[in-house]
């Protein structure tokens, strides 16, 4: 004998700070019978994956390769700066570039937001990844800008962090390779939109059956040829019999005898 076929599944990658826990708890409800397999992957690595095969959509930051992946925008994350508590800038509700002209601003090799010149004074040094910066803005060597959903990821209770109203900002999207839009894609396209199971566009439901609404007086048939039904049937068909026929003034007028003069 040979063992069955494994059942179809759907792979989706998501970067760091991403939390797609709502649209798979969807999933779950709607395909119960497709698993969904999560794959963390680093900002840097989610084109490679998606384009490999390694996943079937992603949960990506902007921009992608639009000549090769589809993208559908999701939200925009506020940029903050990650300070120690006890930073001059948590004094404020929010500041500006500006403000943080005169701090060392760590630019970690894995960053996000995509300056096209960071603000501040240039660390010494370059670390690797956002989880080293957080570590040295901790050692009071510098401040950190970062999406939102990342300083909540390195959260520390030493750290805090407040929204920079002028910094650029990291936009989420669903990403996935254009000519790999299977039934599984657009099943996840139509949750992450918020399609109801039964859109024209989904496919994890087919449209349920529409019953047939009981006749009035309780679903009784009416009377063949009796009745106010059956008049009513036979008057209109006089009526278009006439109507047919050139009008109720015809042949059968014509039949009677002529009325004599007087």
């Amino acid at each position: 004998m040979t063992d069955s076929p494994e059942p179809p599944s759907f792979r989706l990658a998501y970067v760091p700070g991403v939390t797609p826990a709502k649209w798979v708890r969807i999933w779950h409800e709607r395909l119960p019978d497709v698993p969904l397999e999560l794959l963390q992957v680093s900002a840097a690595e989610a084109s490679d994956v998606l384009r490999d095969g390694g996943a079937d959509a992603g949960l990506v930051r902007l921009p992608v390769d639009r000549t090769v992946f589809s993208a559908i925008p999701l939200y925009t994350e506020t940029s903050v700066v990650v300070v120690p508590k006890d930073h001059v800038v948590t004094a404020a509700e929010e500041v500006t570039l500006e403000d943080l002209a005169d701090e060392v601003v760590i630019h970690p090799l894995d960053d996000v937001i995509g300056w096209d010149e960071p603000p501040g004074e240039p660390a010494f040094e370059r670390p690797a990844t956002t989880a080293d910066a957080i570590e040295l803005v901790a050692a009071n060597i510098g401040v950190l800008v970062v999406p939102q959903s990342l300083a909540r990821l390195h959260h520390r209770r030493d750290l805090t962090y407040r929204p920079v109203t002028d910094a650029p900002q990291s936009d989420i999207a669903l990403s996935w390779r254009e000519d790999a839009t299977t039934d599984m894609v657009e099943d996840f396209i139509g949750i992450v939109r918020g399609r109801t199971v039964n859109s024209s566009r989904g496919r994890t439901q087919p449209e349920p059956e529409r019953k047939q609404r009981p006749e009035k007086g309780g679903g009784r048939k009416p009377a063949t040829g009796t009745g106010k039904g059956a008049a009513r049937g036979s008057s209109g068909a006089a009526k278009g019999f006439r109507g047919a026929s050139g009008g109720a003034k015809g042949a059968g007028a014509r039949r009677g005898k002529p009325k004599r003069r007087g």
